[in-house]
């Protein structure tokens, strides 16, 4: 397969951005997808929310980021999407017990 190939094979896949809510497993993330449907009787736009399970080899995605997925072969019996690249840092970073209380 010629790298022309396999760029438009990539290009063609359905990319999604999401927010990540948790990253507890090893090599996994929970990613969060919103998207706004519109009903198909009424016109009304609603909101939709998929959470996905995404597969993060090297763990470098942390709660409130924001990231890109594509979906790829099965890894697991949830896995489906692998994470391709960190759009934003969020400020998913907690502060230690204690600080940032009123005293």
């Amino acid at each position: 397969m010629s790298n022309e190939d396999q760029q438009s094979r990539t290009a063609r896949r359905q990319r999604r951005t999401g927010v990540v809510s948790s990253a507890g497993g090893d090599k996994t993330v929970r990613v969060v997808v919103n998207a706004l449907v519109k009903h198909p009787k009424y016109g009304k736009y609603m909101r939709r929310r998929t959470k996905l399970a995404v597969h993060d080899p090297q763990n470098a995605a942390h709660p409130g980021d924001q990231v890109e997925i594509v979906p790829c072969r099965r890894i697991s019996k949830h896995k489906s999407w692998r994470l391709v690249r960190i759009v934003r840092r969020g400020s998913g970073e907690q502060a230690p017990a204690g600080e940032g209380e009123l005293k």
